[in-house]
């Protein structure tokens, strides 16, 4: 496998991680983010370190991550799907990378984007709505002043947009007749300038009305369903 230049682009992907194997060397603050980022996948984790941060301790006590409490060795990748190297000892580092590569396992190395085979943006979640922001490992902190931008321009009405958005398309795709294209452009209608606006505010009467006129028929939904907490 060739090490990634900087010269490359990246190609961004939203991965699968359900039932999956993540493997994280190390157990400080670094590999603490990185664990947490896989949890929110719902990935499954196993950490290898001496010591560990109390969060991890704690996430390990209660089963939801597997802790090899030992230095790092080459069998703990088994069963990988992603490796993590977030550890602060540079003969580690390399170590995880070599035996990564052998394997032929995706691995990040924290610290060394040119090493790595892919990055983990900054994310924020809004429902199954995910805005990441990507700086091929070049500055963070970009990244994250413009994830907290995007944190402030979308708020849970968008989340609300999504969930409503899956009904209505599941419904048109099984009720209208016509063309992709032409299901493609009523999608496009019913996106009106105003419905974030008319969700934020709760304007259920008003997103009825638009999407009845759209749709040419009434598109019912319960307010609850876009409403409730989305983790």
């Amino acid at each position: 496998m060739t090490k990634p230049s900087d010269h490359h682009k990246v190609y961004p992907v939203c991965l699968n991680l359900v039932g999956k194997l993540c493997v994280v060397v190390g157990g400080g603050g670094v590999a603490e983010r990185k664990v947490q980022g896989i949890l929110a996948g719902s990935g499954m984790v196993r950490v290898v370190s001496p010591a560990m941060t109390p969060t991890l301790r704690v996430l390990a006590e209660q089963g939801v991550l597997e802790w090899r409490e030992q230095p790092y060795r080459t069998l703990d990748l088994d069963g990988a799907f992603l490796v993590f190297a977030a550890t602060n000892i540079p003969e580690v580092q390399r170590a995880v990378l070599r035996d990564a590569r052998n394997a032929g396992l995706l691995i990040n190395i924290a610290d060394d984007p040119q090493s790595c085979d892919f990055h983990v943006p900054a994310s924020i979640r809004r429902g199954d709505l995910t805005l990441c922001v990507a700086t091929s490992g070049k500055s963070p902190a970009v990244a994250a002043m413009v994830r907290r931008r995007l944190e402030r321009d979308f708020g849970e009405e968008y989340a609300q947009l999504t969930t409503l958005m899956a009904l209505v398309r599941d419904r048109i795709l099984a009720e209208t007749a016509g063309s992709h294209e032409e299901k493609k452009i009523l999608f496009q209608k019913i996106l009106h300038d105003d419905i974030v606006d008319w969700l934020r505010e709760c304007r259920w009467d008003m997103i009825q009305q638009h999407l009845q006129s759209v749709c040419g028929r009434s598109v019912d939904f319960d307010p609850e369903t876009l409403t409730k907490e989305t983790p």
